[in-house]
């Protein structure tokens, strides 16, 4: 059913590029649908080079309640929000703003606990597993501080830029708690793999780590969300592990989301799934 779209209607906007495999949308839509809410998301396609002037045109729209960010903005939407909420600190990047009705916009970011709430809700604990993960941009450090603060006993970042990652693995020890190091992709000898990196998104792309080193035992977390399963996934399968897509995360996100724009009521109404 779609959204009945009125004059008081609340807007929130999804801005990234591309946003063919985006799941936002149809997702919040649904939930304001079931709750009875007079508000709609919608997906705004917006290359790097328009941020700004999207920014100065979208300051004007006075329905505009919120945006969702995705690939590319998440480090550069820093730049434009007024105000950093706590779940910032650290991190370097926004996936969600919250446009307050005096004007001001607030950034946040839910992608690294959304990762871990996604995942505990799919049975899958973190607490003092080793955890390699792949990727150290904007989804991959909320995920790494995340990671370290649900009780990892040790968390090995990898990333093609090795100098990204040393400085992520640096930050998210200050923390205490969790052995951080930077290192390889290797995935052998880790309870928990997670793949954080675009690579999956198209068939040709390669893999983010050499799959024929995982074990069955070995939990393989692929935040990519398309129709169908990722060729690491697909792999990690056929090895017998068990997989995750980024379905649970993006979920864990929505729920994170719900509550900081302000519907905590829609929340509260699917603690085991949606």
């Amino acid at each position: 059913m779609h959204p009945r779209i009125t004059g008081s209607t609340r807007i929130y906007g999804l801005i990234g590029t591309p946003l063919k495999s985006a799941k936002s949308p149809m997702l919040l839509n649904t939930l304001f649908t079931d709750a009875q809410v007079d508000a709609v998301c919608i997906p705004l396609e917006v290359g790097s080079a328009n941020l700004a002037e999207f920014v100065r045109g979208m300051r004007f729209v006075s329905n505009l309640a919120g945006l969702l960010i995705t690939m590319p903005h998440k480090q550069s939407m820093l730049d434009v929000v007024d105000d950093l909420h706590s779940t910032t600190q650290q991190i370097g990047a926004i996936n969600v703003v919250r446009c307050h009705p005096n004007g001001r916009w607030e950034g946040a970011v839910f992608d690294g606990l959304g990762c871990v709430l996604g995942m505990q809700r799919q049975g899958v604990s973190l607490l003092g597993k080793s955890v390699l993960l792949v990727g150290a941009g904007g989804s991959g450090s909320a995920i790494a501080f995340a990671v370290a603060a649900a009780g990892a006993r040790v968390l090995t970042l990898s990333d093609l830029d090795p100098h990204r990652s040393l400085d992520l693995a640096q930050r998210v020890a200050k923390q205490g708690g969790c052995a951080v190091h930077a290192g390889s992709a290797d995935p052998k000898g880790h309870d928990i793999v997670i793949n954080a990196t675009p690579l999956g998104m198209s068939s040709d792309d390669p893999m983010p780590i050499d799959a024929e080193r995982l074990t069955s035992t070995t939990v393989v977390v692929d935040i990519i969300t398309r129709s169908e399963p990722t060729a690491l996934l697909l792999k990690a399968q056929s090895h017998g592990c068990q997989t995750l897509d980024g379905q649970p995360m993006h979920v864990g996100q929505a729920l994170l989301t719900l509550s900081f724009l302000g519907f905590e009521d829609i929340a509260l109404r699917y603690p085991s799934g949606l």
